[in-house]
């Protein structure tokens, strides 16, 4: 099997029970206290940029996007959660998912694309480590914290605290 016999296309309010399982299944349900998840609590997905990854008609996979700010004057979305089911693991979905999304976000017109992840595994979809000093309101492995621009120059000069916007008033 290659990522191609996955078919990709935009998750739907009756995926929530699948995207749910494959999340537990994939990082058990601690999950929810770390600092990616934490950021996201009270925010609403980046429109238009949530995903599955479908075999034979079933979801086996799931990616999402959210907004951020950088420091408060650079946007960007947060990819995560990522995940394929435990059993599809190996064969492409998760890069599948990847490269599809970070296309729908740059045809959505958005520059850049942060996430904490394995840095390899990133790095085939275009990901880089982050430079400059960019925090997070929580514990997080700065080597692990990873961009991909999608306009050039997007990452240039980063530097400040990554929030959801609507925390930024509180900020």
């Amino acid at each position: 099997m290659n990522s191609s016999f996955f078919d990709i296309r935009p998750e739907n309010p009756e995926d929530a029970g699948i995207i749910t399982a494959i999340l537990d299944e994939a990082f058990g349900l601690d999950r929810m206290t770390k600092t990616s998840y934490r950021l996201r609590e009270g925010s609403a997905q980046a429109p238009n940029l949530a995903f599955v990854a479908e075999l034979d008609a079933r979801v086996v996979g799931t990616i999402q996007f959210w907004p951020v700010s950088i420091g408060g004057k650079t946007d960007a979305l947060l990819l995560g959660p990522l995940a394929v089911l435990p059993a599809m693991q190996g064969f492409g979905a998760g890069l599948r998912l990847i490269e599809h999304g970070v296309a729908a976000a740059a045809r959505e017109g958005h520059g850049l694309v942060v996430l904490v992840g394995d840095a390899p595994y990133y790095a085939k979809a275009g990901f880089r480590k982050v430079e400059g000093k960019v925090l997070m309101p929580g514990p997080f492995d700065p080597d692990r914290l990873l961009c991909h621009e999608l306009k050039p120059g997007a990452a240039d000069g980063l530097n400040g605290m990554i929030l959801a916007p609507h925390r930024m008033a509180n900020a």
